[in-house]
């Protein structure tokens, strides 16, 4: 009885040294000479090589292996061998190619391709190596938040995406028709969540937000995700060393389970490994302009930071660092007020260093029934509609805090990425609906 031959997965191929394997692929590249034929193969876990000599197969098979266009889908099968000289360390001795669907004319060839082309293309151009790496350590930090909060006693919440107001008093939102009144794309789960920490004590929401913002900097988005933990019974101060334990877990999570992933983007894991050490720095708004302003900035007290002061602030400290206690002006009405000045609320902002700026947003939520009514009134926002929420401040009101990390935001920095654009699989922004 003949053995059957395993079908097996390229990230497996360091169990099957030796052995004869089948691997469902597509071919990447190819290369070679009269004799001999080098495939570079993926199949959705890594890439390796198949190696097709022409004396030790027949020649149909080796006519076929020169015959392959990129992108064509094949059944491979082979002898797995070590191949110190590559990255992934191994390789297949190649003895049969079954072609499963043809390829032809595929657009992004191995030349140089402009950015915009590419994502016309961003269909196809997930196929590559840099949007594979990046992504497969976008779904590192997606499964890692949830291994986190669930260790921490968190409860999933599900906000909802469409809703009647604007959380944070914003006018960038994107309004559609709800059977005849208006709705809008939510821009945060937070005051869901917030409901929520009040009925299971500490909750994490996880999803799509939405911003009509007409920014186009590298950090932006018009649509991305949002995890926002909310806790009750929780400080300023617990909250921001739960912060710090939660970034610093995410990077030591893609530190060991994405080292071919950083190693294609070229990511120094040294430097990642540094942003684990805690706890982070601490800086005050008021010290934080007067560090700016000793520098040679020009900001004054009461503004909201740019991307320049954000690089410079984090960047000196050369590791992940919170900016505290903000002027009240620029924050969001539901923010805790200082409880010896009036002119700041307790609050957080993470700074990033490497030039990628914010990626956790936080504070103490005020918990004065009277007060906040007077700030939604003094917003000019409809009052009906914030209802349910001051109701949270009626019955059994308790401390509590939370933040929101912009996922993209988090594998741009740790992927090491220029722009957002890279750090989703289809990034909507002000001239991007498509594909």
């Amino acid at each position: 009885m003949t053995e059957e031959i395993p079908k097996i997965k390229i990230i497996d191929a360091k169990n099957f040294v030796g052995k004869t394997v089948t691997i469902g692929a597509w071919l990447r590249q190819k290369r070679g000479s009269g004799k001999i034929a080098f495939l570079q193969l993926r199949d959705g876990t890594a890439f390796f090589q198949g190696v097709v000599a022409k004396a030790d197969v027949s020649e149909e098979v080796f006519e076929t292996a020169k015959s392959l266009k990129q992108e064509t889908s094949i059944y491979v099968t082979g002898e797995i061998h070590e191949d110190a000289r590559s990255s992934f360390g191994y390789e297949m001795a190649v003895s049969d190619i079954k072609v499963i669907g043809e390829s032809h004319d595929y657009p992004i060839t191995p030349k140089e391709h402009g950015t915009e082309f590419l994502f016309d293309e961003r269909h196809l151009y997930l196929r590559h190596l840099k949007p594979f790496a990046t992504l497969k350590i976008r779904n590192t930090l997606v499964a890692a938040t949830y291994e986190f909060f669930n260790k921490e006693g968190f409860t999933k919440l599900d906000a909802p995406v469409l809703t009647g107001s604007a959380p944070e008093g914003t006018t960038e939102l994107f309004e559609t028709d709800y059977f005849g009144e208006p709705a809008f794309l939510s821009q945060t789960g937070q005051l869901y969540a917030e409901a929520g920490a009040m009925a299971f004590g500490k909750v994490f929401t996880f999803g799509p937000t939405f911003r009509a913002e007409k920014s186009k900097t590298r950090r932006h988005l018009t649509e991305f995700w949002m995890i926002e933990p909310e806790m009750a019974f929780m400080d300023q101060e617990e909250s921001l060393k739960l912060q710090e334990r939660y970034i610093a877990f995410l990077i030591s999570k893609v530190l060991e389970n994405n080292d071919q992933e950083l190693d294609i983007l070229k990511r120094d894991k040294g430097l990642l490994r540094s942003y684990t050490q805690l706890p982070y720095p601490r800086v005050s708004y008021d010290d934080a302009v007067k560090l700016l302003q000793d520098n040679d900035f020009d900001v004054e007290w009461g503004v909201d930071f740019g991307s320049p002061e954000e690089t410079f602030l984090a960047n000196h400290f050369a590791k992940p660092v919170f900016i505290v206690n903000f002027p009240k002006a620029i924050k969001p009405f539901y923010m805790k007020r200082h409880k010896t000045r009036d002119d700041i609320v307790v609050s957080a902002d993470l700074l990033a260093p490497e030039g990628y700026g914010e990626i956790i947003g936080g504070s103490e939520r005020d918990t004065d029934y009277d007060y906040l009514k007077n700030e939604i009134e003094k917003l000019g926002l409809n009052m009906d509609e914030y209802a349910w929420y001051l109701d949270l401040r009626k019955y059994g009101s308790v401390p509590h805090s939370g933040f929101g990390l912009g996922l993209e935001r988090m594998v741009t920095f740790v992927t090491g990425e220029e722009h957002i654009r890279e750090a989703i699989p289809f990034p909507r922004m002000t001239n991007r609906l498509r594909p």
